[in-house]
């Protein structure tokens, strides 16, 4: 019996290692939640003033890391300046809970960019995956391809729009505290989840196209 690996499943293996490397492989996942994770207690015991800057000062400290130990930089950097943006808007508000604005909203733009690409026929999943990786757009040619990446496009949306709906509830009746750990909750887990449907989807619009390796 032959036992080398499938082509496809060397694709897929491929697909799901590009986009965790994009966002930071598996820790980066984790330690984006650690900026929240120290906001929460401290805002609680020492005020306003101590927990931004701890929050703060734990993004430096992930991206210091990231650059001692050579790995990629661009999403420690990238987090870095968002909770910056985000520490500035809490600062000006003066409430903790200001901290989360901008990932709510975010989150409502980004719901609902994705809901209006599958609407247009334009996915964005298929574009940013088949973008960065510098090929053609002919895919939207395939009906079955088209119908992958709508898949994996519903499925960002889908997280998106609840975390803005969850969020903002939680940010209007002024629950900081769980709207904490509710980011925490609706963060890196539910984004493992749909990258794994994402990877799937690509897998599928690569069978549709006939293509044997990986995109």
């Amino acid at each position: 019996m032959d036992d080398s690996p499938r082509p496809h499943a060397e694709s897929g293996e491929r697909q799901q290692a590009t986009m965790l490397e994009q966002m930071g492989g598996l820790s980066g996942l984790v330690s984006s939640t650690l900026p929240v994770l120290v906001l929460v207690p401290v805002n609680s015991k020492y005020g306003l003033g101590p927990a931004l800057g701890a929050a703060v000062g734990v993004a430096l400290a992930v991206l210091i890391w990231r650059v001692v130990r050579r790995e990629n930089i661009q999403p420690a950097v990238s987090g870095f300046i968002g909770v910056a943006i985000c520490a500035a808007i809490a600062w000006m508000m003066g409430d903790a809970k200001g901290y989360f604005a901008y990932g709510i909203w975010y989150s409502l733009i980004a719901g609902s960019a994705f809901v209006i690409s599958v609407i247009v026929r334009w996915p964005l999943v298929g574009l940013i995956w088949r973008g960065i990786n510098g090929e053609d757009q002919r895919w939207r040619t395939n009906r079955r391809a088209v119908r992958a990446f709508n898949i994996a496009t519903i499925a960002w949306a889908v997280v998106f729009l609840a975390r803005f709906g969850i969020q903002q509830w939680l940010y209007v009746h002024d629950a900081t505290n769980a709207l904490g750990y509710t980011r925490i909750a609706m963060g890196w887990p539910l984004t493992a989840i749909v990258v794994l449907i994402t990877v799937w989807s690509v897998r599928d619009a690569n069978r549709a196209e006939g293509k044997t390796h990986g995109a």
